[in-house]
């Protein structure tokens, strides 16, 4: 046989050979197993992903509502500190205004007894207690510590001589905290004692709380009434004041 014979029997044998296992079918695992766990994998991955884009836009809801919920808590706050400053700027007025004023005239005749304001009791330990619930307030500025203090003293010593004065302080306290039904009882105490120094105040007071609470004809018989009885006083002025408005 000569070189091309031998070629094309070699030829012919390969492709016998090869052609079985040419058309013998690919295992099914090569077939499609490699593509089927890559498609569940994705899905998997896609799940997860959705299921955290989810669980994180919950979580960006709750955050946004704490924080509305914080915003609102700190608006409030900032409201109740401006009136609490607010009140306590009136107090120091009251205060100043009771610093500065000349003191008011009395109705008595002037031989009688001085006010009880200048007045002194013979126990110490209430001449004590009084001054240190005075003191809670012109000095400490403890205003809740004055309140509980004053109290206290009114149901110590029902009978003493400091007693209008503390109706009054506990009056003012209670006015600066905007507790008018408190600051009324109070002030109305003062008001029944008719040497008090504080009895004015206490009646200017008492207007100014008929008018906060709308009774305006209570208010204008109160405001005239300390004009009448306290002439060319600081608190007539401000009565008179008080009515012009």
């Amino acid at each position: 046989m000569n070189s091309n014979t031998l070629r094309y029997l070699s030829l012919a044998l390969l492709v016998s050979v090869a052609a079985p296992v040419a058309a013998a079918p690919a295992p099914v695992t090569e077939l499609g197993g490699g593509s089927s766990s890559s498609v569940e994998r994705l899905e998997r991955m896609l799940e997860a992903r959705n299921q955290m884009q989810i669980d994180m836009q919950r979580q960006l809801e709750q955050m946004a509502g704490e924080l509305d919920e914080l915003r609102g808590t700190v608006e409030r706050n900032s409201y109740e500190l401006n009136q609490m400053l607010e009140r306590q700027r009136d107090l120091y007025r009251e205060i100043d205004t009771l610093r500065t004023a000349k003191p008011a005239p009395a109705v008595e005749n002037k031989t009688e007894k001085p006010a009880t304001s200048e007045a002194y009791s013979n126990n110490q330990s209430e001449n004590a207690e009084y001054d240190a619930a005075v003191n809670l307030i012109l000095k400490e500025k403890n205003y809740q510590g004055a309140t509980d203090a004053f109290n206290a003293f009114l149901t110590k010593y029902p009978q003493s001589i400091y007693k209008p004065n503390a109706h009054y302080w506990l009056g003012q306290l209670y006015f600066s905290k905007s507790e008018l039904s408190l600051a009324k009882q109070h002030f109305d105490a003062v008001s029944q004692v008719a040497k008090s120094s504080k009895r004015a105040d206490a009646l200017l007071k008492l207007g100014m709380i008929a008018d906060r609470e709308g009774d305006k004809a209570a208010a204008k018989s109160l405001f005239q009434k300390v004009v009448a009885e306290y002439p060319g006083s600081t608190t007539a002025s401000q009565a008179e004041k008080q009515m012009k408005k």
